[in-house]
């Protein structure tokens, strides 16, 4: 293990977990990397300690006692914007697709090298802080869609639209390259920082957005799919659609 920073200094992680090795290697690993870590061992102790001192960031197992990630996922996002990475079994794919559509912005699979969530968790950190220290933007206009990159507030006809960090960055970025075909790599480097991971990461939240700024999802408009390539924002409501 590497010989451990002041801890705190990369910030606050929630580790949740209920298996006591799991969560001191993750423990360990995330202090000796300079971050301040709290750990709970059930769902209920997890939200009880991230309202008394909201975390950077949350590492989240998805099979817990009392409330499963599931949920506590749930009801983190539903306080406010959070960062979460959540731990699944391998195999567990419709799980792991779950995850992300309840809010989560990453997802390891057990086994798992500790090493590589670390990078995962600096990543999705570096793009959360990178996001709210931006240099403030001009509101960005589509038909009835506004989004204010600065204050991070997406509005639809007047109504603000409740959106995921991911989904926020992943709309604004659409938004401000009207016309072009990006791919789901591209998109994973461009709005998740990441030159790795798994590309369904993507999938699932253009699945989610089309969910909240199409008037049809199953035939959208605005985000539409490329074939072969993978998406392209159509200001103009074009009318060819994606299946």
């Amino acid at each position: 293990m590497n010989e451990r920073s002041a801890p705190g200094t990369g910030g606050r992680i929630l580790v949740v977990d209920d298996d006591p090795t799991v969560a001191e290697v993750v423990t360990g690993y995330l202090e000796g990397a300079g971050f301040a870590v709290e750990h709970a061992a059930d769902g209920v102790d997890a939200l009880l300690r991230a309202e008394a001192r909201r975390p950077d960031l949350v590492v989240l197992d998805l099979m817990l006692p009392c409330l499963d990630g599931l949920e506590v996922c749930r009801r983190l996002r539903a306080t406010g914007p959070v960062p979460v990475i959540m731990l699944t079994a391998r195999g567990d794919e419709e799980d792991r697709i779950t995850g992300l559509e309840v809010g989560a912005d990453d997802y390891v699979t057990k086994p798992f090298s500790p090493r590589e969530l670390v990078l995962r968790v600096e990543s999705v950190l570096r793009r959360s802080r990178s996001a709210a220290s931006a240099v403030p933007r001009g509101m960005l206009r589509v038909g009835d869609l506004a989004v204010d990159p600065t204050t991070r507030r997406a509005l639809r006809a007047g109504g603000e639209l409740l959106l995921t960090l991911r989904e926020f960055d992943l709309l604004a970025y659409f938004m401000e390259h009207p016309g072009t075909a990006h791919s789901r790599e591209e998109l994973m480097r461009r709005v998740w920082g990441w030159d790795f991971g798994d590309l369904s990461t993507v999938t699932v939240h253009v699945r989610r957005l089309r969910a909240k700024v199409e008037d049809d999802p199953a035939r959208p408009t605005l985000i539409q799919t490329v074939w072969g390539v993978g998406y392209r924002f159509e200001p103009d409501h074009g009318k060819d659609t994606a299946a």
